[in-house]
């Protein structure tokens, strides 16, 4: 008996454990380290790795901007994480570039997200079925964003999504 006594008490520390490492404290030195390492979306483009760790810097950048710099509400703020999350995977997965470039953008009654690549391959919209697992980023930004394109540059591309917002926040 006491060694499963031993496995309880190991078992039950990992659970007390792990959920620490998700604490908002976590989080907001997290967010605070990716924009000491890339910048401020808000401000101007910023550089990110094209590896997949990086789209989660690039939430975490969207959030913060989202929900502390401008104040906007969380779903909002949700469904733009989730879009931004699907642009920056396109432009790491389709492209082979090295780095790729976020920018966010605020005006009166819109907020603009752009994920610039040095890829002129465009992203297609392709028909989606409930059974598909791949495939769905272009049809979650053509869902949930008010608008959305491609502008061509001449070295590569700028993917955007524009979502509606209220005089005070809300959408």
């Amino acid at each position: 008996m006491a060694g499963l006594e031993g496995m309880e008490q190991s078992r039950q520390r990992a659970v007390t454990a792990a959920p620490a490492r998700w604490t908002p404290m976590v989080e907001d030195e997290l967010t605070r380290k990716a924009f000491e390492l890339f910048g401020d979306p808000a401000l101007g483009e910023v550089r990110l790795p094209s590896r997949p760790e990086s789209a989660a810097a690039a939430r975490r950048l969207t959030q913060a901007v989202m929900l502390r710099h401008w104040g906007l509400p969380a779903q909002l703020a949700e469904h733009a994480v989730l879009l931004v999350s699907e642009l920056v995977g396109n432009a790491v997965r389709h492209t082979g570039a090295r780095h790729f470039g976020l920018r966010m953008d605020r005006r009166r009654g819109w907020v603009r997200v752009e994920v610039r690549d040095p890829s002129r391959g465009l992203p297609c919209l392709l028909p989606v079925r409930e059974t598909d697992i791949n495939g769905r980023g272009l049809f979650l930004v053509d869902k949930l964003s008010d608008r959305w394109g491609v502008d061509l540059l001449a070295r590569g591309k700028t993917t955007w999504f524009e979502m509606r917002v209220g005089e005070r926040g809300e959408r």
